[in-house]
């Protein structure tokens, strides 16, 4: 028998502490994750608008119409009508979105995202 040698390694204690800790984060990202999918989907949306030239002849409701086929494609379902404001610009449109989403975490515990995105649509295309 050598007293000798040291054993090296994490105690099953350690690794159940580490595995906790690692699920959280883990739970956590599941939770997060697909908010802000979506919120990258709406601002996906909100470019393709922004590099069609010919909208920002367009009328507020073909603007709309568009946007809500962008949506539909890209499965945004948390941005509701009056979270979208057109206004009219001097080349074209602001497109402005903003909207809240809450889910639940846990329990009675729930998280609260907040997105805001402007966008102008102009006959240059311009980008923001």
């Amino acid at each position: 028998m050598s007293y000798g040698t040291q054993q090296r390694g994490i105690t099953l204690i350690g690794f159940i502490v580490v595995l906790v800790i690692v699920g959280f984060f883990a739970f956590i990202g599941m939770r997060l994750v697909p908010v802000y999918i979506e919120y990258n989907s709406v601002v996906s949306t909100m470019k393709s608008l922004q590099s069609e030239p010919a909208l920002a002849n367009a009328t507020p409701e073909a603007i709309r119409l568009r946007l809500d086929r962008g949506f539909n494609i890209g499965y945004v379902d948390s941005v509701k009508p009056q979270n979208i404001k057109i206004t009219r610009s001097g080349n074209g449109y602001n497109l402005n979105i903003k909207y809240e989403v809450r889910k639940p975490m846990a329990y009675n515990i729930e998280f609260v995202a907040m997105f805001d995105k402007t966008v102008e649509i102009s006959r240059q295309g311009s980008l923001d």
